[in-house]
């Protein structure tokens, strides 16, 4: 990155991974300041900080100070807690977008966003399709560098339980081993590796076109280095 200092636009801050990438952005010496633009405050307090309370169906009405450098997307809902599949693309597929356009707008050349494994414009999966048209709509918006992190199973502290991801999360846990070469894509990983990835994704300004990681790339990217 230039020696210069840079603003960080976030939303989904509250969320597994963006509530690990907001703590990872205020350490990160590259930015001097961090936006956390959202319906909820994040439960933080640092000198870098700056909050601002925002509906995504409705941005246009941000009247605060939005310009930015770089953009961090962390948005995303399950069909069971957005209750219907239109509830779900609201979150997932509208409010990414309005956030990606004001974001670019208010000066950011680069766009990193956490999408899924599997998301495909053309899947049958109702969800992979919806994460696919997201990243196909995204690419359109004129991005110097455009960063897509796919990981498979997220793992870490939530606020609600998720018996299925629980499930999940041990069957992962059984079937590791097994997930060699070019399996290692469906390994789980952690919202806090995630997170590591996409901050280290952004050092270097230079323009990068579309990038896309999966989970084994996001981990190697992403894992602890002490």
């Amino acid at each position: 990155m230039s020696t210069g200092m840079s603003t960080a636009l976030i939303a989904g801050a509250t969320g597994l991974v963006g509530g690990q990438l907001l703590r990872q952005l205020l350490d990160a010496p590259e930015y001097d300041r961090v936006i956390a633009l959202g319906r909820r405050p994040v439960d933080v307090a640092h000198p870098k900080l700056v909050q601002v309370a925002a509906d995504f169906a409705a941005l246009e009405k941000v009247t605060a100070d939005l310009r930015c450098d770089d953009a961090f997307c962390c948005l995303g809902t399950t069909s069971k807690k957005a209750g219907s599949q239109a509830a779900y693309r609201a979150v997932d597929h509208a409010a990414v977008l309005a956030f990606a356009w004001a974001a670019r707008r208010n000066g950011a050349t680069r766009f990193f966003m956490v999408s899924s494994l599997g998301a495909n414009a053309r899947s049958r999966v109702f969800y992979n399709r919806v994460k696919g048209e997201t990243e196909e709509a995204l690419e359109v918006l004129g991005f110097r560098t455009l960063g897509i992190f796919r990981p498979s199973l997220l793992l870490g502290p939530r606020r609600e339980f998720r018996l299925g991801e629980r499930l999940g999360a041990a069957l992962m846990w059984l079937a590791e081993p097994l997930l060699l070469a070019g399996l290692r894509k469906y390994r789980a990983t952690q919202a806090e590796v995630v997170a590591r990835a996409m901050v280290r994704c952004s050092f270097g300004r230079e323009g990068q076109g579309v990038l896309i990681f999966l989970s084994d790339e996001i981990q190697d990217m992403g894992v602890y280095r002490g």
